[in-house]
Formats: C-alpha cells, sequence, structure tokens
C-alpha cells in the first residue's frame, strides 16, 4: 500500500468554521463546498496554478470553470482592466468601448451581427430565452439532456435517471434541480438526448409549432464535456429554422476556447442566438447575448427588456477587449489546446502502462477523462456509468498538488499559461502516476474487506 498523502489543510479548516456561522455551508457558491475538513481558501493565483490559505501549491485545472483561459493575473488583461478602473466603473451610460468590444466579437463570431453585452453566462441564456419569446410570440422550449444553462428556474429541470427504467420507451420524467423551482415551469420545458436523432426529431414533431427556442451546448460543460455530433446540431439548426424555433447556442464555456469563433464556428453552424461568457475577459465578470440582426432588434422599447446596473462596466469591458485581442491575435488558443493534448497524451502513458481502459471527450482545452473504451455521448450514457475510480482519483490528486473538479462532470480546462510553463505538465503527470495508484489499491483494498463472493 502507498502512504496516503495528507495536505495541512489547518487554516483552510478554521477558516470553514468561522465562515459557516456566516455564509451558507462556508461559501458562497454551493458548489465550492468540499466538505468540512477539505474545502479550499484561495490565498491568490498566478498563471496555470492557485495556492491556498495554507500555503499548498496546485496546478490548477478547474481555472473558476474556465474562465481564466490565458491564465491567473494576466499581466496584459489585468493591465487593460486598471485602466477601465480610470474609466470610473458604472455611469448606467454608454462607452465608446462597447462598440469596440462588440466590433471585435462580430469579427470572431460571423453569426454575432449584433451583440448586447451581461454580467454573467446565467444573466445572457436568461436573455437569450426571452429575446426567442418575444421574437417568436412562443413560450415554450426545448433542453438537451446534460446541458446546463446557468442557475435560473426555466433552465433547471433534469431528467430524472435515478428513477428511469433503462428498458422503457418513455423517456424520463423531468424533475428540478433542487427546491424552490415552481412546478408549474416545468409546463414549459421539453427535453431531448444529445445525439439522438429519431428522438430530436419527434420533439419537434409534437411541440414545434409551439417552441420559442432550442437550447444546446455542443460540448455539455457540466457533462464530462460531451459534444454534439456536429450532425445532430446541423439537424436542430434545419429543423428550427422548419418550425420556426430560435436556435440558441449556449457558448458560455465553450465561446472563444474552443476556438475563435467557438464550437459553432468549428461544427459550421449559425445560431439565431447565442450566449458568451467565461473566456470572453479571463475572469472579470462579463457576459454576451449576441445573434442575427433582425433578431436582436426586438430588444427595444415595446419589444424584449433587457440590461442591469453593472451591464457593461468599465473594468470588465477593458479586460474583455484585451483579453480577446489577445485570443484573436496571438497563438493562446493553440498554445493551450496543443497543452491538452500533450496533457491526454501524459495520462493515457500512465493509465495504458497499467492497463487501464479509458478515452477522452470534448476538446483538448476542455476535455472529459472516461475510464471506458466507448466514451459517453449522451448524459443517459453518463449517469448509467461507473465513474467512481474517477472520483477517488480526483479525491488524491487534490492532496497531491492538483485541483479538478471531483465530479467527474466537469471537463479539465487548460490555459495558455499552462503551456507557457513546462513544470505544469511534469507536476501533473507526476501527480496523476500517483493518483492512480492510490487510486488502484483503494479499490483493491476495498475489494478484499468484502470478502469472497459466495457461489
Amino acid at each position: 500500500m502507498l502512504p496516503l498523502p495528507r495536505r495541512d489543510l489547518t487554516r483552510s479548516n478554521a477558516q470553514f468554521q468561522r465562515a459557516v456561522k456566516k455564509l451558507p455551508l462556508g461559501v458562497s457558491s454551493t458548489f465550492r463546498y468540499w466538505g468540512e475538513d477539505r474545502t479550499i481558501y484561495v490565498d491568490h493565483g498566478k498563471g496555470g496554478r492557485t495556492w491556498d490559505i495554507d500555503g499548498n501549491a496546485y496546478v490548477d485545472y478547474r481555472l473558476g470553470y474556465g474562465p481564466a483561459i490565458l491564465g491567473y493575473a494576466d499581466d496584459r488583461v489585468d493591465a487593460a482592466a486598471r485602466r477601465g478602473m480610470e474609466v470610473g466603473g458604472v455611469f448606467a451610460l454608454s462607452t465608446e468601448r462597447e462598440l469596440a468590444v462588440a466590433e471585435r466579437i462580430s469579427q470572431m463570431v460571423p453569426a454575432a451581427e449584433l451583440v448586447r453585452f451581461s454580467n454573467s453566462g446565467t444573466e445572457a441564456v436568461m436573455a437569450a430565452l426571452r429575446l426567442a419569446r418575444a421574437h417568436t410570440g412562443r413560450e415554450s422550449y426545448l433542453l438537451v439532456e446534460g446541458g446546463y444553462h446557468g442557475l435560473f428556474d426555466a433552465a433547471m429541470w433534469m431528467s430524472n435517471m435515478d428513477e428511469w427504467d433503462l428498458g422503457s420507451n418513455a423517456d424520463p420524467d423531468l424533475v428540478p434541480y433542487g427546491k424552490g423551482i415552481p412546478p408549474t415551469v416545468k409546463q414549459l420545458a421539453h427535453i431531448a438526448p444529445m445525439n439522438d436523432f429519431q428522438r430530436l426529431e419527434e420533439v419537434f414533431k409534437r411541440h414545434g409549432d409551439s417552441l420559442a427556442a432550442m437550447l444546446i451546448e455542443p460540448i455539455q460543460g457540466n457533462c464530462c464535456s460531451i459534444m454534439a455530433q456536429p450532425a445532430y446540431v446541423r439537424l436542430a439548426r434545419e429543423l428550427c429554422t422548419k418550425y420556426g424555433v430560435m436556435l440558441i447556442i449556449d457558448e458560455v464555456k465553450s465561446g472563444f476556447r474552443v476556438g475563435k469563433s467557438g464550437i459553432q464556428g468549428i461544427m459550421g453552424v449559425t445560431p439565431d442566438i447565442t450566449t458568451f461568457a467565461k473566456a470572453m475577459a479571463n475572469g472579470y465578470p462579463i457576459a454576451v447575448v449576441a445573434g442575427r440582426e433582425d433578431v436582436m432588434r426586438t430588444f427595444r422599447p415595446g419589444g424584449a427588456s433587457h440590461g442591469g446596473t453593472y451591464t457593461a462596466h468599465s473594468v470588465s469591458l477593458a479586460a474583455a477587449e484585451e483579453c480577446l485581442r489577445i485570443l484573436d491575435e496571438t497563438p493562446a488558443l493553440e498554445t493551450l489546446a496543443r497543452y491538452g493534448e500533450s496533457l491526454k497524451a501524459g495520462i493515457s502513458t500512465i493509465l495504458d502502462a497499467r492497463r487501464i481502459v479509458h478515452s477522452y471527450t470534448g476538446h483538448p482545452s476542455m476535455f472529459g477523462l472516461f475510464f471506458a473504451e466507448t466514451p459517453p455521448d449522451n448524459y443517459r450514457a453518463w449517469k448509467t456509468s461507473d465513474y467512481r475510480f474517477y472520483d477517488r482519483m480526483a479525491y488524491f490528486l487534490h492532496d497531491l498538488g492538483v485541483i479538478c473538479e471531483p465530479d467527474s462532470r466537469e471537463p479539465w480546462f487548460m490555459c495558455e499559461a499552462h503551456g507557457l510553463d513546462a513544470t505544469c505538465l511534469t507536476d501533473t503527470l507526476k501527480a496523476v502516476e500517483a493518483a492512480v495508484d492510490l487510486a488502484l489499491d483503494h479499490f483493491e483494498a476495498e475489494a478484499r474487506a468484502s470478502g469472497p463472493v459466495a457461489r
């Protein structure tokens, strides 16, 4: 048995005990709570690494769920943000920089004919759905299983796989992500499995005339980075056009990450409306809803309402202007994608040496690791799979100085700084090798403890 790694989390655990008295679960987002003795409190980040308040250093593959595409505290973007600070912050008025950033986005993403700014991915998708409803005069909408579109009631519905009969021809029931979501909202929501062409056509035949929009993440950022087949997205485009439905491609995570024009550019599909957020300003809070000119001009007095006090904040706009310039004019995206390929190759070498079957999903800049010969191609396949080995490996990786999401649904995110620092790769692969061996020891010990199986 290998010795179990142990981080010193004395200060973090003490901070948790203080914070939980004032903050629910001791954090400002439920997803940051990892347990009473393993919740991390950050001191600072730089490049592709994060340091906690106990002084533990981590090669970071969460990157705030993807925003830090260049790396933490990027000098170029932070200098631009400081210039934005000098402008004054919030005016409830417009600045020239809004147009400059909008023009850059339209240049990079042909489908973004017109642009409106928001503050978060959730806000952008909320605005996109409202826009689709206003433009079509319809109310219902179609979600794709496994997709994540933010924390608002209309989007917080998922298929109940825990109580679904795998042999059933019927779809699983829709259930909310949590409490507090009115059941009445469910009446407007429909859902279809990713990459199931027949079921998609069936949903449109039954409900197409009443749908305002179809929302799809072609790379599912909260489901192991499962990727839609390009033909599936093209079919969605065709069906939306046929039935007068707005195709909303949600690129909150994939936008300005997998390519300059996002996954829609790679797949060659033009949405009616698209959303961007995380990577566009290297972590500064800003988001975009963009799309066809005739659709976007529905944002008008007497049409769809859109606004926000902090929308197009001078600091975030300045950061976005510089970050998008870097992504557009330098090889940053190629650098981080190459790093992702090198990391996958290194992990595969370790796993192959131990004859551990595995595969990858997604794009090298945001990939999922899956312990099966064939990766899942939709949420149903992921949900009914065995991801215990991944969860245990991730547990050990944290103690060994590598941060990935402890839930296998979340991809590994790359940043430019990873690719510019050779130690990130070597440190990561050393930790992965140790974590894999520790996970093997764990499950072997578990098997021994369970004793022989009766025949």
